[in-house]
């Protein structure tokens, strides 16, 4: 049976966590190796940032136990060893999905290192089942490619992604629209996708929704939009306001859209960065955000306010938002949360 036919279903991001997973970057896979004593140091402020809202838990490779510990003090951040090749846990992590009954599962989707790009993946792909087996969680193996940077709900029936990364045929290319909206349906346990049509430039991924909008709540989406018509991403971001704008979600509601002006484009090796406010990351009672500073500051401090005026309550953690991205992604990707339940098996 599928997840949904068990009343399983994928909870919000800003629903109540258990723990935050990681994983440790490995200087092998990275597109500028020379720069990993720089990225470990950002690594290590955004996990003890996430540590003052809850527990983290760092995937290491096995014999690296002992040198990233070292980097930590705080009590409840933990080391665990798995064996992967890249560190971006929120594309080949499990989606944690719970049941009527307040039970843990966990789906396995399938990984190809966002279509092919970085070889070899195969440990990456082992991942989200080692760590549900570590856990103790129920597995359920899902018949599609898909990375969980590519996907948002609202927890009340509605999904958000891009059709350039979901409908990429270097995913799965023998796959419908229709029979990738299924599965999707049938797994995390939805009842509308609104699809938008593209990422932001430069974004290695394909488009991760991720990088562009995310929902604030049922019926809320907050965008990252340009206004500069000669920027690249003034016709994307335009593209995907007319298409939120023309929306419905779930439960028949018009979308608010809350809008996140982008900081001012920066290249590093004659390639734009995908620098986006929207690749914050929900924590129980915060917010981690990137800002970048420099010409940004302006544009930082707008974004702080934004996210400040629409989660009031919530604490808003900024942190160095040039450390990790020139290797193509931010504080987000890098990032799984587990919800909190009250047992992981899912049978219960």
């Amino acid at each position: 049976m599928n997840p949904s036919d068990l009343t399983y279903k994928m909870p919000p991001e800003w629903a109540q966590h258990e723990r935050t997973l990681i994983s440790w970057p490995i200087q092998d896979s990275m597109i500028y190796p020379d720069d990993y004593d720089n990225v470990c140091k950002g690594y290590t402020e955004l996990i003890q940032a996430i540590s003052e809202f809850e527990p983290v838990t760092v995937i290491v490779n096995p014999g690296d136990e002992e040198a990233v510990a070292s980097r930590f003090s705080a009590e409840n951040i933990e080391i665990l060893a798995i064996p992967h090749n890249d560190a971006w846990l929120r594309d080949n992590g499990p989606t944690f999905i719970i049941n009527k009954n307040n039970e843990l599962a966990g789906i396995n989707w399938g990984f190809n290192a966002w279509g092919g790009k970085y070889e070899p993946w195969d440990l990456d792909d082992q991942v989200a089942p080692e760590l549900l087996k570590h856990f103790g969680t129920k597995k359920f193996d899902a018949p599609l490619v898909l990375e969980g940077g590519s996907i948002h709900v609202d927890g009340d029936g509605t999904l958000l992604t891009t059709k350039e990364c979901l409908l990429n045929p270097n995913r799965n290319p023998d796959l419908t629209k229709e029979e990738i909206e299924s599965i999707v349906k049938k797994h995390v346990n939805i009842e509308k996708v609104i699809w938008l049509n593209r990422g932001l430039i430069g974004d290695e991924t394909d488009g991760h929704v991720d990088n562009v909008a995310c929902f604030a709540a049922p019926g809320k989406v907050l965008i990252q939009v340009c206004d500069d018509q000669s920027d690249e991403n003034y016709e994307i971001s335009q593209e995907n306001l007319a298409i939120l704008r023309n929306a419905t979600d779930a439960k028949g509601r018009t979308i608010e859209i809350i809008p996140i002006q982008q900081p001012p484009a920066r290249h590093y090796n004659g390639k734009r960065l995908t620098l986006s406010y929207l690749n914050f990351y929900f924590v129980n009672g915060g917010i981690i955000l990137p800002v970048f500073g420099g010409d940004a500051l302006e544009y930082d401090k707008m974004a702080e306010e934004a996210l400040q005026n629409v989660f009031p309550d919530y604490r808003i953690r900024k942190i160095d938002g040039m450390a990790v991205v020139k290797e193509g992604g931010n504080v987000h990707c890098t990032t799984q949360q587990m919800p909190a339940v009250s047992t992981r098996n899912g049978e219960g």
